[in-house]
This record gives C-alpha cells, structure tokens and sequence, in this order.
C-alpha cells in the first residue's frame, strides 16, 4: 500500500491543488463570505510569492476563509459542512474543515488568534 501511495501522490497533490483553487474562487465569489486567503488568488498579497516559489505558481492546496457573524457564525459553519470531514489532519485524503478559533488555537487570546491568522470568524 505504501508504494501504491508514494506512486500517486504526484497526482493526488496536483487535484489536491486544482480543487483548492476551485473551491476558493467560488468562496471569493460568494456573497456569504467576509474574506477568502489563498495565494492562488489573483487577489491574493501572496499571488507574486506562490508564482515565485511553488510549482506552477499555485497556491498550494490549504486555503481559510471568514464569514460574517464572528465566532458562532465560523463554528455554524463547521457543524454545517456536509461534504467535509471536520479533522485537523493536515495531507489527509478527504476534504477538511476546521475552525481554528474553537479548536487548535482555542487557547490562545482573541488578539494573539486575530495576529496569527486565526481569527474568530
């Protein structure tokens, strides 16, 4: 099993990436959403480093997002997700979410979220 998953992940990465940019222009698009950060954007602050650095000039394959509400409307939309798993296992198979602010950063103050990217929405 493992040289069969060593053999693909070239091309699992590469979908793993093309869903991700997918995903986050129709996020960006959407008028639910407060902000959408994801170097593949054009958009994006970062656009000129994940061109620079990354194969391909993507932006990799991990995106966040914010939605308007603060921290009850981010967990909503969590509880909500029907076609994610809701796992910080980061370079598992399945399509993730999570809401940092809530779980992996939950101990941490509102402004040192708010500094490291992850805020209450």
């Amino acid at each position: 099993l493992t040289i069969a998953g060593v053999e693909t992940l070239p091309v699992r990465m590469d979908r793993h990436v093309r869903n991700a940019k997918i995903v986050a222009e129709f996020l960006e698009g959407d008028d639910r959403v407060a902000w959408v950060s994801y170097a593949g954007l054009d958009s994006s602050p970062y656009r000129s480093l994940a061109e620079r650095y990354m194969r391909g000039g993507v932006g990799g394959s991990v995106f966040t997002f914010g939605v308007p509400g603060g921290f009850d409307a981010g967990v909503k939309v969590v509880e909500r997700a029907e076609l994610f798993s809701h796992l910080a296992n980061v370079g598992d198979i399945r399509s993730l979410i999570l809401h940092p602010a809530s779980t992996t950063h939950r101990q941490l103050t509102p402004e040192q979220r708010t500094a490291c990217g992850a805020g209450d929405d």
